[in-house]
């Protein structure tokens, strides 16, 4: 038997290094993802044990966790949340949802989920919430929060009240972003918001100022004291919110519904009897009236005599007297305006 030349073997193993190479690389990676799927099942066990321990109970129907080899994508049928921490039990649902991780940028979360929601609320209310598009992204920073970011096309929502009628709104597309403050938020656990809604129908605001235009609002706001809502949204949140004097800076707020322009900035905060208070300066455009109460005449005296100004000090707009969110009630200047008064809201 004739042996084979060494200088052929060593020809052969070049020949087939790379492939033995590629196979064990691809079994590592595999090793690899299938610990990175145990870890994100371990955490995700763990938060909604942690959850179930606040009074929140998580329920993911028919969960199933895949995605190889380069993401990591948690697939539930449907999304239930029970919460009792607002005394009545309030219960969200929605449809199937799925989050997702690249393997290749560890920290960011994509979360698509199908309509409708459905909320039981305290008080016998329900709100039913639609779209036709729901996406959003989580930025973590060393596993906190750094960064949300929400889209909804088409939103519609149905707000029902025993003994009262409905509300509904509607737009083509809500955008939601929220992030620290990298300035402010060591010292005042600042958080910024910003919203943008475009073709917005809300009937109460139609009526208040009588125009029935679908409209569109940019909002620029700050949260203080954010990390009061650090384990949920739900009184004991609220009220530590409160009792720290945590308020809503509101930067800018823009609405345009057709030759109708409003712009707003001021402050809000919670009071003693749990309701939104505060004070919010506005200038408008092309609106006859507010509330019953002609613009131009009357309110536009009383907000440069009251201190009103438009927001920025845009050119062109007519400054109202502040509005004021005192008691429960709605005031413009030193007039009420016919508003049902504000709910506490725990």
């Amino acid at each position: 038997m004739t042996d084979i030349p060494s200088e052929r073997r060593r020809g052969r193993f070049w020949l087939y290094a790379p492939f033995a190479l590629l196979v064990l690389l691809a079994l590592a990676w595999s090793g690899f993802w299938f610990v990175v799927k145990g870890r994100v099942v371990e955490g995700l066990d763990r938060v909604v044990a942690r959850e179930a321990q606040m009074g929140r109970t998580w329920t993911c129907s028919d969960r199933s966790v895949a995605g190889f080899p380069f993401r990591i994508e948690v697939r539930c049928a449907g999304l239930t949340l029970t919460s009792s921490r607002w005394g009545d039990t309030v219960k969200v649902e929605t449809g199937p949802s799925v989050a997702v991780g690249q393997i290749y940028t560890p920290g960011l979360v994509i979360l698509e989920v199908k309509g409708p929601l459905q909320a039981a609320l305290p008080e016998g209310r329900k709100l039913d919430l639609g779209w036709s598009q729901f996406e959003a992204s989580l930025a973590l920073k060393e596993r906190e929060p750094e960064r949300f970011s929400m889209v909804l096309v088409e939103p519609n929502a149905t707000l029902t009240t025993p003994g009262a009628s409905n509300e509904t709104w509607r737009a083509n597309q809500l955008d939601v972003h929220l992030r620290r403050n990298p300035a402010r938020f060591a010292t005042e656990q600042v958080a910024d918001l910003a919203l943008t809604a475009k073709g917005s129908v809300l009937p109460a605001l139609d009526a208040l100022l009588g125009t029935t235009e679908p409209g569109d609002v940019e909002m620029q706001a700050s949260l203080t004291q954010s990390l009061a809502f650090k384990a949920g949204f739900n009184p004991d949140a609220l009220e530590t919110w409160r009792t720290t004097g945590g308020q809503i800076e509101l930067t800018r707020l823009l609405m345009i519904k057709g030759a109708a322009r409003l712009e707003a900035s001021g402050r809000l905060l919670l009071d003693q009897t749990h309701r939104m208070s505060g004070q919010i300066d506005a200038g408008v455009a092309g609106i006859d009236r507010i509330g019953g109460m002609k613009v131009g005449g009357l309110a536009a005296g009383l907000g440069g005599l009251l201190g009103g100004k438009p927001s920025g000090g845009t050119p062109g707009l007519t400054p109202l007297p502040p509005v004021v969110l005192r008691e429960g009630r709605v005031y413009l200047g030193p007039f009420r305006l016919p508003l049902q008064p504000l709910a506490p809201l725990y």
